[in-house]
């Protein structure tokens, strides 16, 4: 039977600000988002038997509705009356519940993976479009790279590729989920992040620039509920990075290194540490 492949990468936040909250209690953002080569696949293929199989290997997620990957193929199957079936293989990478965007992506690159193997010709606008229906983090994971996401976050304004770099991502065990982290922001005390300042530093092509614009509104709440993420800041720069800060909601934590040297030397003092098992190296990943 016909199959497709498809990457699904993770994201970090080089800025992350909340300018203002809806009536309907979401909150507009303004975030730039930047692709890295970890990354979760997934194996699409067309079965005779109706309707959705998804393999989700060791994992403990759902293989039915309420996972992403799920949810984002029955959509399309409703959206376009698609006849026939799709078996689904998640070989899963990218730690779950770490401000990774992984479950985002997944859904995302299920969206590519349907669109190509069922032969829908959606538009990437459109595609944007339909996966915002899913998750605010899925219209920036339809294309990725490095770029500027606004109102709930999707809003999606391309920006040029980051820098050469290598990057350490640690994930502590404990974490607070996003809802919670949004309902606990205090909007009055919110020490913004210089988005604009981040932007014109990726023009100009600067990683001094980046890195002394690293910027989370988030933290505030996070930090307060999983101390670790205070420790592995203070040890990644006191091991050589240049910049350091949490992704999303968190929990996780990455470094900027200029030198893949400096990252490893990094990474082999957290990989025996209580962080060994979600310790990573990654890079920048372009479009």
């Amino acid at each position: 039977m016909k199959s497709t492949t498809e990457y699904a990468y993770a994201k970090i936040n080089l800025a992350l600000d909340v300018v203002g909250v809806r009536d309907n209690g979401y909150h507009d953002v303004r975030m730039i988002m930047q692709s890295v080569d970890l990354h979760d696949t997934l194996k699409l293929t067309k079965t005779e038997t109706p309707g959705i199989t998804l393999d989700v290997g060791m994992t403990t997620l759902p293989a039915g509705p309420g996972n992403l990957v799920y949810d984002a193929a029955k959509m399309l199957f409703d959206e376009y009356s698609i006849t026939g079936g799709v078996r689904i293989e998640l070989d899963k990478r990218i730690p779950m519940s770490a401000g990774l965007a992984g479950g985002s992506s997944d859904a995302a690159a299920t969206l590519r993976g349907m669109n190509r193997l069922f032969e829908l010709g959606i538009s990437e606008t459109l595609l944007r479009q339909l996966g915002v229906r899913l998750g605010a983090d899925i219209p920036y994971c339809i294309s990725g790279g490095t770029a500027l996401a606004e109102g709930i976050g999707e809003i999606i304004s391309p920006l040029p590729s980051m820098p050469k770099c290598h990057l350490l991502l640690v994930k502590p065990p404990a974490g607070v989920s996003t809802s919670f982290v949004y309902r606990n922001l205090n909007m009055e005390t919110l020490e913004h992040p210089d988005v604009d300042g981040m932007i014109e530093a990726i023009k100009n092509g600067s990683y001094i620039g980046i890195v002394s614009k690293l910027g989370n509104v988030l933290e505030s709440v996070t930090l307060a509920h999983c101390p670790e993420i205070a420790a592995i800041k203070t040890q990644m720069q006191s091991l050589g990075a240049d910049g350091v800060l949490m992704s999303g909601s968190g929990p996780t934590v990455y470094g900027v290194f200029p030198t893949k040297a400096a990252a490893s030397f990094a990474y082999t003092h957290f990989r025996v540490g209580p962080y060994g098992s979600e310790t990573y190296l990654a890079q920048p990943l372009d479009p």
